[in-house]
Formats: C-alpha cells, structure tokens, sequence
C-alpha cells in the first residue's frame, strides 16, 4: 500500500503511523511521480531551513513530483525561488507588506466582522464557511490589493474554483487561471495609471538603489498574496472554530478570558493548521535527512502536520490546548521562506474569533461530522454548519 494512503481522509492517524514507522518515505504524488515524504519534527525543520532543498522547479530532475503548474506570468514568486532572487524580491514587498498597515486592517476587519454576523440574524443555522471565515479574508484581501467593489464577485469566484475544485468541470481551473492573470494584468495597468492608497500600487512604486520589480514578479505577487491570504485565512479561521466547538472546555477558557485569543490562535495553527504539507522542494545535491539520502533532483515533501504532532516536540500532540507552549510550531514555515503574510492571517482570525464569540455565546455543530476538502496538501472544510444565538434570544 503506498505511504499516501488515508492521508486525505484521516491526515493525522495516517501521519501518526508514518512518523512511528519511519522519518522519511517514499510516496507517489498526485500527479503519479515519487517523492519523499518528511515526518518527523526536527527533519522538516532542519529540511526548511537548508538551502540544498530548492523551490526552484529547475532543479527537479525530469519524472519526479512538481506540483501544481502556473503560467509564467504567474509563476515567478516566492514560492518558487531561491536567493538571490528571492532575497531580492522579499527585500522590496517587505517594504510594502508593513505591520503598520496590518495594524491600520485592524479596525476595517472587525467591521467587516460585524456586518457578516449581522447578516445572520440572532438565531438560526448556518454554514460559517461561506457565511462568515470565506467572505471575511477576501474582503480583507480585496481591500489591501485594491480590487474595486464591482470586480469582487468575479475575483471571489475565480477563487473559489481554484480553492474548491470542481472534478466534473476538469478546465474550471485552467480557465480560473486564465482570468485571474487577465483581471491582474488590467488591473496593474489601472495602478499605474491612477496610483491608490494600497498594496498594489506600493509595489509597482517599490524601489531599492533602483531595482524594481518586473511585470511578470507583480503579477505573480498579486496572485500569490490573493490565493495564500485568502485560502490559508479561511481554513484557519474555519478549523479553530470546529477546534473550539469540538473542546468546550477551551471555549470556556476563551469566553472567560478574551485577551488568551492571540496566543489561542498559535495552538490552533499547530493542531489544525491550515497546510498539511509545505511546498515541495527539490535536493540541490545529493542529501541525507532521517538517515535516509536523498538523490539530487528528487522531490521532497515536508509534512507540517506530522511536524506539529510529534509527541518529540509537543507532548500530548493530539489534543487541543490553549495553555500550551506553542513556541517553534511550523505551520507558518520556518527559515527564509517564513510566510509573509502570517502578521495578517494572524490578525484576521484573532479579530474574526473575537467578533463571533461576542456576538453568539450560544454556538454549536450542527453535524457530528465535519466536511474537509479533500485535499493532500491543505487542511479545510468544505462547510462548517452550526447553530448559533445571542444571550437575548436564548433568555427568551
């Protein structure tokens, strides 16, 4: 049976089996090529940090796993390079990407919080997927791109396929591609013309001793900070609410104490983070990690999950708890390719916590069973359906 196995449908128990019988496996990916498979954590932290685990896909040797393909317009970010280049191009979007301006989304999040739980009432059921964690973080990242209102549904859409694949409709992602990369490409051209208050028109201005960034890196940036930040904020803001649902007696910590919501959100990333595997890499060289080596120009494929439920690092891994030292936890990466957006995803998901907690001391599952997409690479639900009331509707 291959390593891969049970990973869609019980990601952690199958995990668990791997990281126990071995640190590092020979699996096949989705695509039908091998690739080696990391568990355990001190190899996935060690494999983050070392530079003779490439990004670059021109370091994979032909007939090994590569992951998922981009036109070349949309290909050129951060996930998919090394330094020098990578330096280069995280040097001028850090500029951009400031705490300051996640500090200025603050009270616009909490906003568009309000409003999306206004819309469901005092009582009732509902999914909060597409109800409340999906609408949040892409008004919250239309906002900081600049994407007019009109044009918000088309970019949701496009979105959501590529987020949500539909397997009875096999070009809806190609053709989702292809209007992101139309709708970035007018959109630039817009900035330019009519610089705004926001993201994308302080990269397109961006300069150190000169240098810029290309056409092609912008819209590889739009497109990366629209599909991270929009896809990783509703999955971790969607499982920390099932976490929560699922441990009352946590839920009960944060109802009586508000202000543990920040280091809470560090334990949810852990136990159910929104990324079950980081991006694939590919060996510079010939490199050995777990005892095992790896030839150069192989696949490797380094399990966060495993990572941040070895019982090695953090005892008792599998149950959720607040209090825990979270400290060096993984499901942001780790290294120089550390998420850039991570203050942002952060901050959505303590706001968006924060807002439904307030709002609906009564909150539970409306199914026993979650629906998580299945997926090998990220963890998230499909739908989160609850039933939910104010204090006052509950009274009466």
């Amino acid at each position: 049976m291959d390593p891969a196995d049970g990973l869609i449908d019980h990601p952690h128990d199958t995990y668990r089996r791997l990281r126990e019988s071995a640190p590092v496996h020979r699996i096949t990916g989705t695509d039908g090529n091998p690739a080696w498979l990391v568990t355990r954590y001190d190899d996935v932290r060690q494999a983050l940090a070392d530079p003779r685990f490439s990004l670059d896909k021109r370091h994979a040797a032909p007939g090994n796993y590569q992951g998922f393909a981009l036109p070349s317009a949309l290909d050129a970010n951060l996930l998919n390079m090394d330094p020098p280049d990578h330096t280069r191009i995280r040097r001028l979007v850090v500029r951009a990407f400031t705490p300051r301006r996640v500090e200025r989304l603050r009270a616009p999040i909490r906003r568009t919080a309000d409003r999306l739980l206004d819309a469901l009432g005092p009582h009732g059921t509902a999914d909060l997927i597409g109800s409340y964690a999906a609408p949040l973080p892409i008004t919250v990242i239309c906002d900081l791109l600049g994407v007019p209102d009109g044009q918000r549904r088309d970019f949701r859409g496009w979105t959501d396929t590529l987020v949500h694949p539909d397997p009875s409709r096999p070009h809806a992602a190609k053709e989702a591609v292809g209007g992101l990369l139309g709708f970035f490409t007018e959109l630039l051209a817009a900035k330019r013309e009519k610089p705004a208050d926001d993201l994308l028109s302080d990269l397109i201005a961006v300069r150190d001793e000169g240098d810029r960034l290309s056409e092609d890196e912008l819209t590889s940036l739009a497109f990366l900070i629209l599909f991270a930040g929009y896809e990783n904020t509703v999955q971790l803001i969607g499982n920390a609410v099932l976490g929560l649902l699922r441990h009352p007696e946590q839920l009960d910590l944060l109802r009586e104490d508000p202000a543990r919501i920040p280091a809470a959100v560090e334990e949810f990333v852990r136990h159910e983070g929104p990324a079950l595997l980081a991006i694939r890499r590919f060996a510079t060289e010939d490199v050995t990690l777990g005892g095992v080596t790896v030839p150069a120009g192989e696949t490797v494929l380094l399990s966060l999950a495993a990572a941040n439920r070895d019982p090695a690092r953090f005892p008792d891994p599998d149950r959720l708890l607040l209090d825990r030292d979270t400290s060096g936890h993984l499901a942001l990466g780790h290294g120089i390719h550390y998420c850039l957006g991570a203050p942002l995803a952060r901050a959505e998901t303590e706001i968006a916590l924060a807002a439904l907690l307030d709002r609906f001391p009564e909150l539970a599952l409306a199914e026993p069973e979650p629906r998580w997409r299945p997926s090998l690479r990220a963890r998230g639900l499909t739908a989160l359906p609850v039933t939910y009331a104010t204090v006052r509707e509950k009274i009466l």
